[in-house]
């Protein structure tokens, strides 16, 4: 008789789950870094916005109105809505600007920013 070299087929079965393992195991990681990545997107979305609405804010600080109000922008081809309140800072010269950035559609905000301002006097 003759032997033949190779593998049983209990060898392969057992090779193709452990292949099939790794790589449902990569699969899902990398799922969890493309949503990592979206998160992150979003955010650094968010911080550019509220940085350019503070620098917009910026040349306007005499005339600013104080309270609160709610902004909808377009933005990065996405909807924003900003939250803003404005509050007179006591004995300082000072405006307390409060922005909160969140996507349109939900209430969590992503980013709160707290700046200071000096009102100028023309």
């Amino acid at each position: 008789m003759r032997t033949e070299k190779g593998f049983t087929l209990l060898e392969v079965m057992i090779a193709l789950a452990i292949f099939a393992t790794l790589a449902a195991a990569v699969m899902s990681a990398s799922q969890y870094v493309l949503g990592q990545s979206a998160r992150v997107q979003t955010r650094l979305l968010a911080g550019w916005l509220a940085d350019n609405h503070l620098s917009e804010l910026h040349p306007q600080s005499a005339t600013l109105v104080m309270g609160s109000k709610t902004l909808n922008q377009r933005f990065a081809q996405r909807e924003w809505r900003l939250f803003q309140h404005i509050a007179s800072e006591p004995d300082t010269g000072l405006l307390r600007v409060e922005l909160s950035v969140s996507p349109a559609g939900s209430d969590q905000a992503l980013l709160s920013v707290t700046h200071w301002l000096a009102r100028n006097h023309d």
